[in-house]
């Protein structure tokens, strides 16, 4: 049995990660530890588990095997100072920090404790996905030339965030950003997992709804990768419809693309688009801890994932600074 602690209960998908704990018989929530005692003890209630507001006392328990953590955006850097030195695997959600400085110093941390620690990125993890990196990483697209992903859904007009619980995704000091933080990073991940680091960028950052006012709704960013390549990432919290994807990479020799029916395909001038072949779903989020918690997983994958979250922190810094300065911004390295 893997006991796991949770780290906070304040961000929208800590449900979803407890109902994994509970579905799967491999492993159980022991405690939970929350700096706001009333959200601790009703997910606590809920989930058949201790709460305790002694994160010391919590870290140092020895029938815990991994932690979650699950706080508000600007409050990782604590959370992770404090636990990564207990040497257990870590799953933290994104993004990994809201400075690239704090994920510098994260970063280090790991390094001195060689404490394993991922992030809740996921889209780069599932076959059809793990199919398309491999397909690119062959070089049969030829030279790639641009690339474009959008995240978007919309939870402002939906008013996703209205409740005390999740209100913080809608405070710039909790948050670190609004659409373009949430939605953003992930768009940003998913691109480097495919096409590696990212030299410098240019982005336009603002708020069109004015449900959440503080806070931004929507981006467009642009990435000019190291390999030559210029990519678009689109993130919003205003997107009332059609495709929320659109995953896309084009080389001189073919294009492959994100259909919303048949998953991911290459088209080359003059024939018909062809299924590019899927690959192997590698775990994500709670899976992922579990697997890193039983050694399933090689330093190898751990420590690329781990650089990529890095790197996504760097970018996103960069973004905003464009935003605010209306020029092409450097991105910085660890």
């Amino acid at each position: 049995m893997i006991n796991l602690a949770l780290l906070s209960a304040a961000h929208v998908h800590t449900k979803g990660f407890l109902k994994n704990i509970a579905d799967h018989d491999d492993r159980n929530l022991v405690v939970i530890y929350d700096d706001i005692s009333d959200r601790g003890q009703r997910f606590a209630a809920d989930n058949n588990a201790e709460y305790c507001d002694d994160l010391t006392a919590v870290l140092a328990r020895d029938d815990v095997d991994g932690f979650i953590i699950c706080s508000e955006n600007t409050r990782h850097l604590d959370l992770l100072r404090a636990a990564i030195p207990a040497g257990k695997p870590i799953f933290c959600e994104k993004p990994f920090t809201t400075s690239a400085d704090e994920a510098f110093a994260a970063l280090q941390l790991v390094r001195k404790h060689g404490t394993v620690v991922h992030m809740g990125y996921f889209q780069p993890f599932s076959a059809p996905m793990q199919g398309a990196i491999a397909h690119v990483a062959t070089g049969a697209l030829g030279t790639i030339t641009h690339a474009h992903y959008r995240n978007a859904h919309h939870a402002a007009y939906g008013r996703w965030f209205d409740s005390a619980d999740v209100n913080w995704f809608t405070q710039p000091d909790l948050a670190g950003g609004g659409a373009f933080m949430d939605m953003g990073t992930h768009a940003v991940h998913r691109l480097c997992s495919t096409l590696g680091k990212v030299d410098s960028v240019m982005a336009t950052i603002g708020n069109a709804a004015g449900i959440y006012p503080d806070v931004d709704d929507h981006g467009i960013a642009w990435l000019r990768f190291a390999n030559g390549a210029l990519g678009t990432v689109e993130a919003s919290w205003v997107q009332t419809g059609g495709h929320g994807g659109g995953f896309e990479i084009t080389g001189s020799e073919g294009t492959l693309f994100e259909h919303a029916d048949k998953g991911y395909l290459l088209a080359v001038p003059g024939k018909d688009p062809v299924p590019v072949a899927a690959g192997l779903a590698r775990p994500t989020q709670v899976d992922r801890l579990v697997a890193a918690i039983k050694g399933d997983l090689t330093s190898a994958e751990l420590d690329a994932d781990l650089i990529c979250a890095v790197d996504a922190v760097a970018i996103m810094e960069a973004c905003y600074e464009s935003n605010r300065t209306g020029s092409w911004v450097q991105v910085r390295s660890a």
